[in-house]
């Protein structure tokens, strides 16, 4: 959630940056300002009204309640207190709307995050070369089909459309590469966390998710919600709590299934495990002081990128513009691996600096050291990484012509094969 004080003394400037990602007809700072100013107005006429009341009351303490002037206080103090009520109504009122109009704005994009939508995405690194096959290739769902490991018709007799049974040395495969993501991070000081499925719509919202993308995900007949992404659990660990800044930076990953309802159209060639209604994610998540979420970012994009090397595969990452990132996001890096089959590249990590946007949907705060006020913590998040688009490009990079799969040095430690065969 944007400052509503950095909407109000800095206006033009939040606009220009809400520009990059929104048009003019989205949003409404005019309003926003106008509703702030009606706010304090009503506070201080609240606050007015209430010293009134108190003072009344104090008289009426020292006074025999059988005094006619008592009789005449205690009129007027039924007054008052309908006169506050009646006020207090209003500014409740005022603050729920103004909450409504903060909470649907998105983040505003740094400064060096272009305007417009994917068609202005930047390539900013590639790794690797398109690999190159002397025969026709398969794509995963014919070689995963082939092999026995992936099973996409009885998931869909089972679930319906966009989901997968991993079968034998497919499972394992799948198995190896959270695997291999666990190994990373816990060597590099990242505390594992098993976190719930389930969260509350509180925390939903805390993450980001509502009150706008409430239709893209699960909701339980309870109001409960299935998490979109560890990103959901993570971001509330501290919610409603203040750290103190010795403890910061708080460096967290999580494996979970992730459940999405993948809104919108699809591709005719977006098939099999490209895009499921749910996948596997190891997710990796800071906690940061302000001054360093920059530097921070450019850590969980590396963290990524790393992971992806080791596995071989030609990557490409994409600096996101502005209309392209999430809502909460200040800046975001896309690493998209290339699938052989269809000759695209496709997200398997997003790595976004969220600054204090959720921090503040969460009241999460720091103490700094030097005794100032508390100041809201910026939290980061990647993915380190999402499975299902990776063993897309595992299947069909390594497939050779006999129609097995090379394992990948790196996984084979933990599948404890190096190729699957019929």
């Amino acid at each position: 959630m944007i400052d509503v004080k950095r909407i109000v003394e800095d206006k033009d400037n939040v606009e220009k940056g809400l520009l990059k990602r929104l048009s003019s007809k989205e949003f409404n700072l005019d309003e926003i300002v106008d509703l702030y100013e009606r706010k304090k107005d009503l506070q201080t006429e609240y606050d007015t009204k209430r010293a009134g009341q108190k003072e009344f009351n104090d008289r009426m303490a020292s006074m025999d309640k059988g005094e006619v002037e008592y009789t005449k206080l205690l009129e007027s103090l039924k007054e008052k207190a309908q006169e506050i009520k009646e006020v207090e109504q209003k500014l409740k009122s005022t603050e729920q709307e103004l909450r409504a109009k903060l909470e649907v704005l998105p983040n505003i994009p740094d400064e060096d995050v272009v305007a417009g939508g994917k068609e202005k995405n930047e390539v900013v690194k590639e790794f690797g070369q398109k690999p190159e096959y002397g025969f026709e290739i398969k794509d995963h769902v014919q070689l995963g089909t082939d092999l026995d490991i992936l099973d996409f018709q009885r998931a869909t007799k089972i679930s319906g459309n966009n989901f997968s049974i991993y079968k034998g040395l497919g499972a394992r495969l799948e198995w190896a590469l959270i695997n291999y993501f666990v190994e990373y991070h816990v060597q590099e000081g990242y505390q594992m966390i098993i976190p719930p499925n389930l969260v509350t719509r509180e925390s939903a919202y805390t993450a980001g998710q509502l009150p706008k993308f409430e239709d893209d995900v699960y909701w339980t007949k309870d109001g409960m919600c299935l998490i979109p992404t560890a990103e959901t659990v993570l971001t509330n660990i501290y919610r409603d709590e203040v750290l103190d800044e010795e403890e910061l930076p708080k460096k967290f990953f999580a494996y979970t299934p992730c459940y999405r309802k993948e809104a919108g159209s699809y591709r005719a060639n977006e098939k099999g495990l490209i895009r499921m209604h749910q996948f596997n994610k190891v997710e990796i998540y800071q906690f940061v002081k302000e001054e360093d979420s920059a530097t921070v970012l450019e850590e969980l994009v590396k963290r990524a990128e790393v992971l992806v090397e080791g596995l071989g595969l030609h990557y490409r990452t994409v600096k996101l513009a502005a209309g392209d990132c999430a809502a909460g996001a200040a800046k975001t890096y896309d690493i998209e691996v290339y699938l052989p089959s269809i000759q695209q590249y496709y997200e398997v990590s997003s790595a976004s600096n969220v600054r204090e946007y959720q921090a503040r949907r969460g009241n999460m705060r720091y103490k700094p050291k030097d005794g100032s006020k508390l100041k809201y913590l910026h939290t980061l998040n990647a993915s380190g990484l999402a499975t299902s688009r990776l063993m897309v490009a595992l299947l069909e990079t390594y497939q050779q012509e006999d129609g097995s799969i090379l394992v990948p040095e790196i996984l084979r430690k933990y599948i404890g094969v190096d190729k699957i065969t019929k």
